[in-house]
């Protein structure tokens, strides 16, 4: 009888910790991945939790967001979150900014790296260039942008070449079907088969602020700020940082 007590009790904790010990869905653009991954399993360890992550560009996860599919949290730019706060996707006032990354410039591994220390030397890369790539998410509206304000849109049109959605500009860089390509930093920065040049110069660099926020339908809502905080904690500062990127 006494043995009955006791196992119960057991029971009764280990029920209690498997409840606590959430999975949390997470939907996340690849901008925030490389930090993301070398943070996340500490997180895991010391919470118990854990985070089941689906990778995704901007614009796949635009489309997942309206086609209903649900999750925990989701990571993207700033603007997309206030967006899909503002249609109800997301929960008022759960936005909260992890990471910041500016756009780079990176070339095959061992060809010549371009001169991009000014927007004049750029502009003389870029016209000089026989191909270049860029993505759909925020680094690549940006740079489309950047070529229509250096005048030269038309000279580089037959000779870009943009990555479908969640595809990453490093990859088309290190199998040579572009010469030289443009992606945020923390995506370029450790790329396998690139080398990365540097970003773009100051004057027309761009700032992507990658943020956070807790979905309309997410069953784990509070394992999800626990996330958060562990993302935007001090200790998590040294490791944005390896990857090119600053805290939120």
């Amino acid at each position: 009888m006494k043995f009955g007590r006791i196992f119960a009790a057991a029971a009764s904790l280990l029920l209690a910790d498997t409840a606590w010990a959430a999975e949390i869905k997470v939907l996340s653009s690849g901008g925030t991945k490389e930090a993301y991954l070398e943070l996340v399993p500490q997180f895991e360890k010391g919470s118990e939790h854990r985070a089941v992550t689906t990778w995704s560009g901007t614009v796949g996860i635009k489309k997942r967001i309206a086609d209903g599919e649900a999750y925990d949290l989701v990571i993207v730019g700033a603007p997309e979150i206030d967006a899909f706060i503002q249609q109800g996707k997301m929960v008022p006032g759960s936005r909260v900014d992890l990471m910041k990354s500016g756009v780079g410039v990176a070339v095959r591994a061992g060809a010549p790296k371009p001169d991009v220390s000014s927007s004049d030397a750029l502009k003389k890369t870029l016209l000089e260039a026989k191909s270049i790539g860029y993505s759909t998410g925020p680094s690549g509206v940006y740079i489309a942008s950047l070529f229509e304000s250096m005048g030269i849109a038309d000279q580089v049109k037959a000779k870009l070449k943009q990555t479908p959605s969640g595809v990453a500009v490093g990859s088309i860089i290190a199998n040579g079907e572009v010469e030289i390509g443009f992606q945020q930093v923390s995506e370029l920065i450790h790329f396998p088969g690139v080398d990365y040049v540097g970003p773009l110069p100051s004057n027309v660099q761009n700032i992507t602020v990658f943020s956070a926020g807790i979905h309309s339908g997410a069953k784990q809502p509070e394992a999800a700020k626990a996330l958060i905080k562990f993302l935007t904690a001090p200790a998590a500062v040294p490791v944005i940082k390896k990857y090119g990127m600053e805290p939120g």
